[in-house]
């Protein structure tokens, strides 16, 4: 397999641009804005270049290289802390139990309140595979990749990192959630609201959003179905999330209503199970299916690769070696691929 996550470059602004134009909206992350993408790779190319570790908000940014081809095809982003410049704004879903003695009942009303609660997570997002690459674990590899980043540079993100999904998007680019709730503050469409944040940022949320909790009994049938549900296209995302260790708890996205899913950094389970060793060999003979990493910052390198651990340190197969750069001696950063 001759692909390799790595460090974004200011060169691959076109291959990220024709990416984003096939997302189909709702990929706030992931802009079809040449400007806005290329504010990304500028913050991105800062953050990699910082070689001191206390944490801010940084972000960095990795794409799916093909080595044969030389062709970008597919991106992921690490927020390390969201909310430092800007409220980071989600809903939080809740409940509200109320008892009338005379009519001898119960209700129990379930309320969105918004919400700054997940300021200062670290944030993994902006994933995003070419539609003709959508085999052989590359999904996959791109994902995995943000957490032995994460492991290897530690100091440089929070204690909780998060995930925003996709939410529910009609056939017309729409959102049915937004038009059932905030589409009714704002006097504009999910996709012009969509485009702005993405390009100017949350304030305009901050000046106009409700401050208090909404009832979702007064939201249309099709925007409560919508409250914690991701785009079919993300449902395979949310998986790797589970698998990862991060959970749904009751916190959804402002624009889409998407699930965000939420875990302990250490205890992300590629966080948790990376584990370093010395290269001491290359050979084909074998080993086991791992997830390879290299490098630091803007040398970081990642791929699939197969490896075996000795008494001294780790040997690897000869063409993820050579993909990931790693010389004999270098320190490998490795996780199993099951």
């Amino acid at each position: 397999m001759s692909f390799i996550i790595r460090a974004a470059r200011d060169s691959d602004l076109q291959h990220l641009y024709e990416m984003a134009k096939l997302t189909g909206g709702g990929f706030t992350n992931l802009p079809p804005d040449r400007g806005a993408l290329r504010a990304k790779l500028d913050r991105s190319s800062a953050a990699f270049a910082r070689t001191d570790e206390p944490l801010t908000d940084e972000l960095f940014v990795l794409v799916l290289e093909n080595t044969a081809t030389g062709e970008v095809r597919g991106t992921c982003q690490i927020f390390t802390q969201v909310g430092q410049h800007h409220p980071f704004y989600s809903y939080r879903l809740g409940t509200l139990t109320q008892h009338s003695k005379e009519l001898g009942r119960t209700f129990r009303a379930e309320m969105l309140a918004l919400t700054t609660d997940l300021e200062g997570c670290s944030e993994v997002g902006g994933l995003f595979l070419h539609p003709a690459e959508r085999a052989g674990g590359l999904g996959m590899l791109l994902a995995r990749s943000r957490y032995l980043f994460m492991a290897g540079h530690r100091a440089r993100f929070a204690d909780r990192v998060l995930a925003e999904l996709r939410g529910v998007i009609d056939e017309a680019g729409g959102s049915p959630f937004w038009d059932g709730l905030a589409g009714r503050f704002f006097g504009m469409n999910f996709q012009d609201a969509d485009q702005f944040n993405a390009t100017h940022g949350h304030q305009f949320i901050a000046d106009l959003f409700p401050k208090h909790p909404i009832y979702t009994a007064m939201l249309s049938e099709t925007a409560r179905a919508a409250i914690g549900i991701p785009h079919p296209s993300g449902r395979a995302a949310m998986r790797m999330l589970e698998n990862e260790g991060f959970a749904y708890e009751n916190y959804v996205d402002i624009f889409d209503g998407g699930p965000t899913m939420i875990a302990r950094t250490d205890q992300v389970k590629s966080v948790r199970d990376a584990r370093r060793a010395t290269l001491i060999a290359t050979d084909n003979d074998g080993g086991d299916a791992a997830i390879v990493a290299s490098g630091q910052l803007q040398e970081f390198r990642c791929a699939y690769g197969r490896l075996r651990e000795t008494g001294t340190g780790i040997v690897i197969d000869r063409d993820c070696a050579s993909r990931i750069a790693a010389p004999i001696d270098s320190e490998i950063l490795f996780v199993s691929r099951a």
